[in-house]
Order: structure tokens, then C-alpha cells, then sequence
């Protein structure tokens, strides 16, 4: 489970933003848009909302926000591979900072323990790494590390030194250390590979939610289309051959050799093709291939398998711009799921951008919930969220006073004559 992010100059994110998922006072909606962790040791912890929505204009720095969290997780899963640049971008509007670290931090819960994990990094080296545990409540330093000076703590057990001496400058030493097989640091490693999915606004491949519908979950996939109203009785996977398209005449000349070089090499190769049918009375029906169904059709099915997955095995899944192609009900519809207790079986939660006001409201989520995205003068991004504005519990129209600018995060436009 997600606690809070926090992250300090990348992209237009210049001074730190911490997104904090941490449930507050009000009790509203409790047994629904809450969950409470299960820590070992029977240790209590304060509850977390199970979603949050976070609004702003264009340009405001959501999507950078998400890209950050990305970056994060790309750096964690792959700096052993002896990367030729870290993939940290900084704030580029001031050049006191163009040379200065990217921070990223997590504070999670991973098979029961709450972690608190972060580094700073150049595109070149890491120049500070912290890890930090509160196994059966009571904080424990496991290790942190600068450009000068590491430290370990009594409780980090395995081969310490040789790990440090194998973490290269510019990889991190938890994934080196799990890399050469510490069982202890495991948990937070895989909380980042496996539970955390990061989706940019393009949304999912179809790939995962296919391979469902080749065995017995495709049932499930299929319900899920059901509940969305998009009238889908059926799917079918079927392998096809490959069929070149009719080339354009007009074509550069190279580009066109290439590509029928390619077609030679396909020709006669069969793929997946999906097919999904539609009752269109009470005893008929008529298939379209995945191709052919709208934008938010394919978008849904894309999204079912991880999504359905997510909810029973508690993934973290922060996407942006949910609300491309879908209509506003489907988007309610994706966020109440997590919502259900019946159907968030594993805890999972839902962080999502979205210019979508019509679920910008207190039937739809708690106050903690909402989240802005502004950016100033300077054209720095500034994160925030709606509490700081003491919205009134169950009375205030918090789309309307959204849009009339209450809250601000709003695109300016300059009027001119």
C-alpha cells in the first residue's frame, strides 16, 4: 500500500511536492473509501483512503507528478543494468538547479512492515539512499547512504560490506543488494516491481487482458464488460493470418521496400485477434473485431484484466488521464470498483489525473480524496490538496466551487481585445 510520495526537482516539480494518501479526521464513507492495514505484529496504523483523484489545468505538472513515481519505480527495477544515464530530468527553468539531485521517496507497507524509502540522484550518480523500517511498530534505520559516508544499522543482516562494494555510483544499493540475494530487503524491491503499476495516459496493452480470455478468467473479463454497459455477451480469441495493407503509392520509396521486406517476413504468420460479440436481439448476435469497437471500448478491455487483478491481489495503480475516451459514468464506474470492499479484496488503491468534474464531489469520494495541481508564476508545479480549504462535510458543491475558482488550479485565460 501506497502512504505518501514525495518528490523534489523533476520537471516542472521544483521545490518538494508530497502526495499523502493517509486518511483524515472524518468519518464519512469509512467502510467503503477506507482501508486499514494489516501490520505484523498486530501494530496499529492510521487508516489510508483507497483512491485519489487529483485535478489541475494543462501544463500544470499531473502528469509530470505520475512520471516522477515512474521513474522512480524504472530506476529501483533496473539500475544494476549498468545504465549509461539515470533517467532523471530537473527542473529546467532555473539553472541553479539544472546540476542539482532529483529526490524521490516512498513511505509504503510491503508484507506488513511500513518502509520509508528514498534517494537523490543525478543522471550520473546517486548521492544519497535511506531505507527505513517499522517492523512491529518501532523504527529501525537499515541503512543510508551519501556520496562520502554509508551507515548500516545493527538490525540489516547479509553481506553488508560486499553489497556496498557491488553498488556501482550510479545504481542503488537496494536493488544491487537484492540483485546478490538479501531476502530482508526483498519485500520493498517487489512492492516496486510487482504491486506498483504506473500507467501514462496511453492506458494498458491489451496483451494482459487477452491472455485472460484464453483460459477460465475469461468469464470474468467478460463480466466486467458487462458491468460497464457496454454490451458484450461474449469474446473470442482467434488466430489469424497476417494480412498486409494496401500500400499508399505516393510512399518514399525506401520507407516502401522496408516495409514490404517486412510483409515478406510476416506473410502467412498467424496472430491473436480478438473477436467480441453483441446480442443485437433475442436470439441473435454479430461480432466486431477489438479494432473495430470505439476508443472506450478498447480502452475498458485493456484496463479489465489489471484492473481485476489489482483488486484482488491490492496493486497500487496510479494512471493518467483515466478519463481519456471514457464517458464520465465509466470513470465513476473504475473508481467506485475500488470502493467495494467486496470486490477490493487485497487492499489495492487507485491514484489517477483527470479533468473529469462531473465525480468531482461528496457522493463520489471523501474530502481526502481530491488533489490539485497548480503551477506559478515561476512555472513551478505546486501540489495541494482540497483539505486545505476546510470544504464543508456533505454540503458543499465541490465541483461547482471548483470551476468558479475556489480552489484554484485552473487554466487563466487572457482576454483580449
Amino acid at each position: 500500500m501506497l502512504i505518501e510520495f514525495a518528490v523534489e526537482n523533476f520537471k516542472s516539480i521544483r521545490t518538494e511536492a508530497r502526495l499523502n494518501l493517509t486518511a483524515g479526521r472524518g468519518n464519512e464513507k469509512r467502510d467503503t473509501h477506507l482501508v486499514e492495514p494489516e501490520l505484523s505484529g498486530d501494530v496499529h496504523n492510521e487508516p489510508l483512503v483507497r483512491s485519489v483523484a487529483i485535478y489541475g489545468p494543462n501544463a500544470a505538472g499531473k502528469s509530470n507528478l505520475v512520471d516522477a513515481l515512474a521513474t522512480m519505480k524504472n530506476i529501483v527495477t533496473h539500475s544494476t543494468e549498468h545504465l549509461a544515464e539515470l533517467p532523471v530530468i530537473p527542473f529546467r527553468l532555473d539553472p541553479d538547479y539544472e546540476d542539482e539531485a532529483t529526490m524521490l521517496e516512498v513511505l509504503c507497507i510491503a508484507e506488513g512492515v511500513r518502509y520509508q524509502y528514498g534517494f537523490r540522484a543525478t543522471r550520473h550518480h546517486v548521492t544519497d539512499e535511506w531505507l527505513f523500517a517499522w517492523p512491529r511498530g518501532r523504527l529501525q534505520i537499515w541503512f543510508e547512504r551519501t556520496e562520502k559516508e554509508w551507515q548500516f544499522g545493527p538490525k540489516l543482516k547479509g553481506d553488508k560490506k560486499v553489497w556496498q562494494r557491488a553498488t556501482r555510483s550510479n545504481a542503488l544499493y537496494l536493488s544491487t543488494a537484492v540483485s546478490l540475494n538479501s531476502e530482508q530487503l526483498r519485500p520493498i524491491y517487489d512492492w516496486f516491481e510487482k504491486k506498483l503499476k504506473v500507467i501514462d495516459a496511453q492506458g494498458w496493452s491489451d496483451l494482459y487482458s487477452m491472455s485472460w480470455c484464453r483460459d477460465q478468467r475469461k468469464r470474468e473479463i467478460v463480466d466486467f464488460l458487462n458491468v460497464a454497459d457496454l454490451g458484450i455477451s461474449d469474446i473470442r480469441v482467434v488466430e489469424e493470418e497476417y494480412q498486409p495493407p494496401q500500400l499508399e503509392g505516393d510512399m518514399d520509396p525506401d520507407w516502401k521496400q522496408y516495409l514490404e521486406k517486412l510483409e515478406e517476413k510476416l506473410v502467412g504468420k498467424k496472430f491473436p485477434n480478438l473477436r467480441l460479440s453483441h446480442n443485437i436481439g433475442k436470439s441473435s448476435s454479430s461480432e466486431l473485431l477489438l479494432e473495430d469497437e470505439s476508443d472506450g471500448t478498447q480502452r475498458i478491455f485493456a484496463l479489465a484484466g489489471p484492473w481485476l487483478d489489482s483488486l484482488k491481489n491490492g496493486n497500487v495503480i496510479v494512471f493518467d488521464e483515466l478519463h481519456t475516451s471514457l464517458h464520465p459514468a465509466l470513470v465513476r464506474f473504475l473508481a467506485d470498483q475500488f470502493h467495494d470492499p467486496r470486490l477490493n479484496v487485497g487492499g489495492a488503491q487507485l491514484v489517477f489525473t483527470t479533468h473529469d468534474t462531473s465525480i468531482l464531489n461528496q457522493d463520489v469520494f471523501r474530502r481526502d480524496q481530491i488533489w490539485f495541481c497548480e503551477r506559478n508564476e515561476k512555472q513551478e508545479t505546486h501540489l495541494f490538496p482540497l483539505t486545505e480549504f476546510s470544504p464543508r462535510k456533505g454540503l458543499e458543491n465541490l465541483e461547482r466551487s471548483y470551476l468558479t475558482g475556489r480552489y484554484g488550479a485552473l487554466p487563466f485565460f487572457e482576454q483580449r481585445i
